[in-house]
């Protein structure tokens, strides 16, 4: 009996408890994928495309609006940029007497302002494109991608109407249309694509810093004026004895390429030495490396817009 006591009572083994399954086990086990994840490369350049529809559709209807409660309404596309030139040869050619020396200096600055007016409102239209609809981005699953591309093509639906009155103030001065005016074809869609990349980069920044809205329009102000809007940057270089940086600088300033691009295509008195050397190569190796590098650049983010 006291043997019976003394045996220590049996005791069931107790389990180990379960480990517990990892949210990314789980999303294996039943091939989920993680929302709004940044797809590859080729997978967003095709999500893109397929929304081309879209996105024309979208920077139509902001073309449309941007002037709806003006009397003057869509009159304003090409009234504005005229009104600019005017300002800019009031001041700068008349006052200043930077017209020294240039021919058809009206042609010659209305094309600048044109050309530059281009670049400046896409690429303060591009910094607002994420952070000025967060109720578009948060509310439907796209590639956002669409929105700088898509204020890049409402830039150039503006740049269309203003060519139509420059075309009258060429033809108004004495400038008839001529086979070089072809050129300008190829100049412009070098000129669009340098823009969308420079949109694309200025949204991922203004996205997360919106404070850059604010500081854009000095910035391009100042690269205005490095441009030769309103002065031949020939002339200048040859006038003056300066560095050879500087120089460089002036030479291949894409906004200043694209100037002279069309300058040289549409102006007869605007003449081939006046293009810096390899022209055509440095607006090439702009539009790619700003349109290819920019796009990539957003990309990198994409799963981060709208967020935080």
């Amino acid at each position: 009996m006291s043997q019976v006591l003394d045996t220590p009572p049996r005791r069931d083994p107790v389990p180990e408890p379960e480990r517990e399954v990892t949210p990314a086990e789980l999303a294996a086990r039943f091939n989920l994928s993680v929302s709004g994840a940044r797809p590859s490369l080729p997978a967003y350049v095709r999500q893109l495309w397929s929304r081309r529809h879209f996105i024309l559709a979208f920077s139509t209807a902001k073309l449309t609006a941007q002037y709806s409660q003006a009397k003057l309404g869509q009159l304003w596309q090409v009234a504005t940029p005229l009104l600019n030139a005017m300002v800019y040869y009031l001041i700068f050619g008349i006052l200043l007497e930077t017209n020294r020396g240039i021919d058809d200096f009206v042609p010659f600055l209305v094309t600048g302002v044109f050309i530059f007016t281009f670049t400046q409102s896409t690429v303060l239209a591009g910094t607002r494109a994420i952070s000025g609809n967060l109720g578009l981005v948060r509310a439907l699953h796209f590639p956002r991608a669409s929105l700088p591309v898509s204020f890049a093509i409402q830039q150039l639906q503006q740049l269309l109407f203003s060519m139509v009155a420059l075309v009258a103030i060429l033809i108004g001065f004495g400038v008839y249309p001529a086979l070089s005016w072809v050129l300008v074809l190829p100049a412009l869609a070098l000129q669009f694509v340098f823009n969308a990349g420079l949109a694309l980069i200025m949204a991922r920044i203004g996205s997360k810093t919106p404070d850059v809205a604010q500081l854009m329009p000095f910035v391009l102000r100042t690269w205005m004026y490095a441009s030769g809007v309103m002065f031949s940057i020939d002339r200048v270089l040859k006038g003056h004895d300066l560095p050879a940086f500087v120089h460089v600088a002036l030479e291949c300033n894409p906004a200043a390429v694209y100037i002279d691009l069309v300058r040289f295509a549409l102006i007869d008195s605007f003449h081939a030495d006046q293009l810096p050397s390899h022209v055509w190569a440095v607006a090439v190796g702009w539009a790619l490396l700003a349109g290819v590098g920019g796009f990539i650049y957003f990309w990198k983010a994409e799963e981060k817009y709208g967020r935080g």
